[in-house]
């Protein structure tokens, strides 16, 4: 199949052409002719199914037959909508053991009951956690039937096809939501367009494509650095890359190719040696979270496949390799858009030896084959290190100056190869107020809910004022880092430096402090941390007190932490790599 017409035809088009085929030659022929990770992953659906048959609701009487309960034991749209894409892949793969099962269509049509009962009048669904009634929810939750929807038009056994019919009044309610209901998040928007393409594929509605251009209008949020607004690596932005690819192609808008492109060019900048994504500068909930690239893969497959880019499809490869577990969720897609089969382009070079600045993310990184670094200013983590599988997931530090002492970089200014940060506190005390203040009566002034009505010290005259500057420099050299951490102003302030590692290393050259779980102190000399044949070392350490954790600092990182202790002013140049 040509580019142009793997880009422009219709999913629905694509399957039956792509099924047929499949009906004319033997299903092990048509398999040998697939990658391995296709086989591997109708395999591993083919084994979860039984598994996921056990958790339906088969209780005639039950409000919600045909549902799949989460852990809570609730019945939700979204497990349900899950396992009915896992159902239909299996049944119209060519190679499943489920291949055209009789035995998945009573599941399968319970399973469309229960999402047509769930679903609102005005075709939205709630999302129990949080969201209800809500539009976006409707949205992701299309973007997983829209395709088992394809797959089920498609099949030649009638009952399997007659499923579709009742599964697409679900996708048509959901769509004429879309057309009108509203977002929270950014990532929302382009959502919302993914699945109204994906309903204009299977029931075209000019509603839904002009729906779909009112949100294209607001353009797209990619900042300069190829980062979208949430910054969020392993939700997110994979979300967004895969929602702007899917309005390209089923609306033949190639221009929203683009910002994917520049997004994943980024992105090749904050993969980890072992595979892993910075995610610290996230404003979601993956901040600080281990993630895998996995979510990308579909977008880097499909765009060096697109593009015949070289450091994509190495992309996709490597992501196969390290995160081919959790590729599952993609089965659906190589079935329903066959394109993604042909050969990848042959791999060039990704890059592992750099050291780039995200101005936007107030980031740098820099990476030297198996050392990774990550710089950040505007964030408790002013520094995170990997060296092959073993992670010092952050550094941070905190004094005792006011309770307010956390420290977070204002800025990250970069000179010469040197990276800055710097913060500020003033730590004031307030004089008696004014004759005339007090003549207004403001000061006791009460609100409804029975407090001040207005906070006082904003008007007061302040006195006593303490003052308190940190800053932190930080050089690099071959993948060894030098952090120079300087905090001067107020004298006798207590300073805790906290030295984060992941669980599962084993740390040597430290004392254990006492009455605290996994936190140590590194006196003197240099430490190491070892996990398998990866090895950082750190220091060296002083420990002047053992008051770790200090009033107003953040609660210690759940990981093993190494601590330096001492009092303003301090000055300490820490060695890791």
């Amino acid at each position: 199949m040509k580019r142009r017409n793997f880009l422009t035809l219709g999913a629905s088009a694509v399957v039956v052409g792509a099924l047929r085929a499949s009906r004319t030659r033997a299903a092990e022929t048509a398999l040998a002719a697939t990658d391995d990770l296709l086989r591997e992953l109708v395999r591993a659906n083919d084994a979860a199914i039984p598994s996921q048959l056990a958790r339906q609701e088969r209780r005639a009487s039950h409000r919600w037959l045909g549902g799949i309960p989460n852990e809570y034991g609730i019945h939700t749209v979204s497990g349900t909508a899950g396992f009915l894409s896992s159902l239909v892949c299996a049944a119209c793969a060519p190679g499943s053991k489920y291949f055209q099962s009789a035995g998945l269509v009573e599941p399968l049509r319970l399973a469309v009951r229960y999402l047509l009962a769930a679903q609102h009048d005005d075709g939205t669904v709630d999302l129990y956690s949080t969201n209800f009634h809500s539009p976006p929810d409707a949205a992701f939750i299309l973007e997983v039937l829209s395709p088992a929807c394809v797959l089920l038009r498609a099949s030649s056994v009638p009952v399997l096809a007659a499923i579709a019919t009742d599964l697409g009044n679900f996708i048509v309610k959901g769509g004429d939501a879309l057309v009108t209901g509203g977002i929270h998040t950014p990532n929302h928007r382009w959502v919302v367009c993914s699945a109204l393409a994906w309903a204009n594929s299977l029931f075209p509605n000019p509603r839904y494509v002009a729906r779909v251009d009112q949100w294209l209008a607001e353009t797209v949020d990619l900042d300069p650095d190829g980062q979208y607004t949430e910054k969020s690596t392993t939700v997110y932005s994979p979300i967004v890359d895969r929602a702007l690819i899917t309005v390209a192609r089923l609306l033949d808008r190639p221009t929203l190719l683009e910002p994917v492109r520049r997004n994943l060019e980024m992105t090749l900048y904050y993969v980890h040696p072992d595979g892993e994504v910075v995610t610290e500068a996230s404003r979601r909930q993956d901040r600080y979270q281990r993630g895998s690239m996995a979510r990308y893969y579909f977008s880097y497959r499909y765009l060096a496949l697109h593009d015949g880019n070289g450091r994509f499809a190495a992309m996709a490869r490597q992501i196969e390799r390290t995160a081919r577990p959790q590729l599952g969720g993609e089965l659906s897609s190589f079935l329903t858009e066959p394109g993604l089969l042909r050969a990848l382009p042959a791999d060039e070079p990704l890059p592992t030896d750099y050291a780039k600045v995200f101005a936007f993310s107030n980031l740098a990184r820099i990476r030297r084959g198996p050392a990774s670094g990550t710089i950040l200013a505007g964030n408790t983590t002013l520094f995170s290190f990997r060296k092959g599988s073993a992670a010092l997931e952050a550094v941070r530090f905190a004094s005792a100056f006011f309770g307010k002492g956390q420290f977070s970089g204002d800025a990250l200014e970069v000179r010469d190869g040197r990276y800055v940060l710097r913060q500020k506190l003033d730590g004031p005390y307030f004089q008696p107020l004014s004759k005339d203040q007090i003549a207004t009566g403001e000061h006791v002034k009460m609100a409804p809910n029975g407090t001040l009505a207005t906070d006082s010290r904003a008007v007061r005259a302040r006195s006593n004022i303490q003052t308190f500057e940190s800053v932190v420099e930080i050089t690099e050299s071959g993948g060894r880092f030098q952090i120079a951490i300087s905090i001067a102003g107020t004298d006798d302030v207590p300073v805790a430096v906290e030295l984060a590692f992941r669980h599962g290393g084993k740390l040597h050259g430290v004392d254990a402090v006492p009455d605290v779980k996994d936190a140590f102190l590194l006196k003197p000399g240099m430490g190491r941390y070892v996990l398998g044949d990866d090895t950082i070392e750190f220091g060296p350490g002083r420990a002047e007190h053992t008051y770790t954790q200090i009033r107003g600092a953040l609660p210690k990182w759940d990981g093993q932490s190494v601590y330096l202790t001492g009092f303003t002013p301090f000055k300490t140049t820490l060695r890791i790599g």
